[in-house]
């Protein structure tokens, strides 16, 4: 497990839940939206944690957090993830898994052992096109059995989409509404231009909070719960 970053504390990122995040190195996508390139480009890679000061922070942290968020990069290309969350929950802490939805062999595992509490998971764009945004082929297979492992899951769940206005239409959107029908949670999340690995996304008009609101609000015929944030 190769460790990239350490938030502290958050308020946000577990739904109810104090938390800290732990954010893994490495990825198998390129979103070119992307707001952790350092975590996903290899030149650009942040200085690597050590899993012992990891372990020892949180060890601090017992009974003043109640959860560790698990991010990345994408947490499930690493094969050794169900050791580390293993420790972790063992150390009392619920722990919530963010996730591109590639690997569902590891999700199953994960799920099958009990060893997450939460997973989000990242909808790119409509399945069969997917490679606009992560610029590589992604099975779609993979795709439909992560969601559908996940839906199943019987856990907390919410699947979410970054919206890029010039790349993330409305029908868009629709198309991966309509792909996890009956979904408890869709969030929208507007797309804030920081750092990202595609500079050609600076200067393109974006989605503002009204719009997305609004397209949220259509596709509660599709799920249960969508709002824009």
């Amino acid at each position: 497990m190769i460790i990239g970053g350490l938030q502290k504390f958050s308020l946000i990122d577990y739904p109810g839940k104090t938390s800290a995040i732990i954010f893994t190195l490495g990825c198998n996508f390129r979103c070119r939206y992307c707001h952790n390139p350092e975590l996903i480009i290899p030149e650009k890679y942040a200085l690597e944690i050590p899993l012992s000061e990891i372990y020892n922070f949180l060890e601090s942290r017992r009974g003043k957090l109640d959860a560790v968020c698990i991010t990345g990069g994408e947490p499930t290309q690493h094969a050794d993830l169900p050791e580390m969350i293993e420790k972790i929950k063992a150390m009392g802490f619920l722990v919530k898994l963010d996730s591109n939805g590639s690997n569902p062999e590891m999700l199953k595992n994960l799920i099958d052992k009990n060893l997450v509490d939460y997973i989000a998971m990242d909808i790119k764009a409509p399945l069969e096109d997917y490679s606009k945004i992560t610029g590589r082929k992604v099975p779609v297979e993979k795709l439909k059995e992560s969601i559908g492992l996940i839906m199943k899951s019987g856990i907390g769940y919410e699947f979410r989409t970054t919206a890029v206005k010039f790349l993330t239409s409305e029908d868009d959107l629709e198309k991966i509404a309509r792909t996890i029908t009956g979904a408890k949670n869709y969030y929208l999340q507007k797309f804030i231009l920081a750092k990202s690995c595609d500079s050609a996304l600076a200067g393109k008009s974006q989605y503002q909070d009204g719009e997305l609101a609004a397209i949220a609000k259509k596709l509660e015929k599709y799920v249960k719960n969508c709002r824009a944030r």
